[in-house]
C-alpha cells in the first residue's frame, strides 16, 4: 500500500459528515427509538388485556394502563418521559416522510407524503398525551375518557355528527387496511431482509401478520363505536382501546376472543421492537 492510498483511507475515516448525512442519522435514530417505544407500549397493553381476559378487572388495557405500569417500575418517571420523547421522535420521523419523502422507490409520491403527514399528526397527539401524563396529568393517558371527551366536543360543533361519522369511518377503514396489509405482508418491503437469517425473517413475518391483524381488528371495532356515537348522537357510545378490548370478551366467543386479540397486540409490540432493529429508514 502506497502513501497516497493510506492518505485516502485516513481522509475517508476522518471525513466530517455533511449536514445532510447528519440529519439522516438523526432521523434514523428518531425512527428506531419511536418504533421501540411503540413496541413496549403495545406489549404492555397486550399483557394488561390478557389479565382482563383472565379476570383481573382493575387495570386499563390501553396507553394509560401501560404508562401506569412503567411508572411503577424503578426509575418509573424517567421511563415515562423516555416513552414520551420516543413518541415525539416517531412523530418527527413521520413528519420528515411528509416533507422529504419516505424510504423506497415510491417514497416521494403524494400518497406516501399524505400518509406520513397523517401519521405525524396521530403520533403527535399521542406524544402530547404521554408527556402530559409524565408531567402529572394522570387522566391524560386514558383512551376511553379521551375518546368520549373529544366525541362530545365534536358533536357540539356545526355538522358535528357528520364529522364524528367521517372520523369513525376513517378509523374503521384504516383498521381493515392495517389487517389486510399485514395478511399480505406489506411490511416486508421495509425490512432489511438481507441482514436477517431465514429463521429470523420467518419469525418477524409471523409476528407482523399476527400482530397487524389484531391491531387492525381493534382499530376497526373502535371506529365502529365512533360511528355508532354519531348515529345515536351519544358520545358515551365512543370507546377507547380499553373499552373496545373489553367488548371482545362480551361476544359469543367469550374471553377467548379477547385472549387472541391480546396475544396479537403483544406480538405486535415484539414486531415493532424488531422493526426498530431491521426496518429500512
Amino acid at each position: 500500500m502506497n502513501a497516497s492510498s493510506i492518505a485516502r483511507g485516513l481522509g475517508s475515516a476522518t471525513r466530517t459528515r455533511t449536514p445532510h448525512e447528519a440529519g439522516g442519522r438523526a432521523i434514523e435514530g428518531a425512527a428506531r427509538w419511536g418504533l421501540a417505544t411503540r413496541g413496549v407500549l403495545y406489549l404492555l397493553i397486550g399483557v394488561l388485556a390478557l389479565r382482563i381476559a383472565f379476570g383481573e378487572r382493575g387495570e386499563q388495557a390501553d396507553r394509560g394502563g401501560a404508562l401506569q405500569v412503567l411508572a411503577q417500575q424503578p426509575f418509573g418517571a424517567a421511563l415515562v418521559w423516555a416513552a414520551g420523547v420516543g413518541l415525539v421522535c416517531m412523530a418527527l420521523w413521520r413528519l420528515s416522510e411528509a416533507v422529504f419523502g419516505a424510504a423506497g422507490p415510491d417514497g416521494r409520491t403524494a400518497r406516501k407524503r399524505l400518509a406520513g403527514a397523517a401519521r405525524a399528526v396521530f403520533y403527535g397527539v399521542v406524544a402530547y398525551s404521554v408527556l402530559s401524563f409524565a408531567a402529572g396529568e394522570k387522566d391524560s393517558g386514558s383512551s376511553d375518557r379521551q375518546s368520549q371527551d373529544v366525541t362530545a366536543r365534536v358533536l357540539d360543533l356545526p355538522y358535528g355528527r357528520w364529522l364524528v361519522a367521517i372520523g369513525g369511518t376513517a378509523v374503521a377503514v384504516a383498521g381493515v387496511w392495517i389487517a389486510v396489509r399485514a395478511l399480505r405482508r406489506g411490511f416486508r418491503k421495509h425490512l432489511k431482509t438481507g441482514a436477517m437469517s431465514p429463521r429470523t425473517r420467518r419469525t418477524v413475518e409471523a409476528l407482523g401478520v399476527c400482530g397487524g391483524v389484531a391491531r387492525g381488528a381493534v382499530f376497526t371495532v373502535a371506529g365502529g363505536f365512533a360511528l355508532s356515537a354519531a348515529l345515536r348522537y351519544d358520545p358515551d357510545k365512543a370507546k377507547g382501546i380499553d373499552d373496545t378490548l373489553r367488548t371482545f370478551a362480551g361476544t359469543a366467543a367469550g374471553p377467548w376472543l379477547l385472549v387472541a386479540v391480546a396475544l396479537g397486540l403483544a406480538l405486535f409490540g415484539v414486531f415493532s421492537v424488531a422493526m426498530a432493529r431491521w426496518r429500512r429508514v
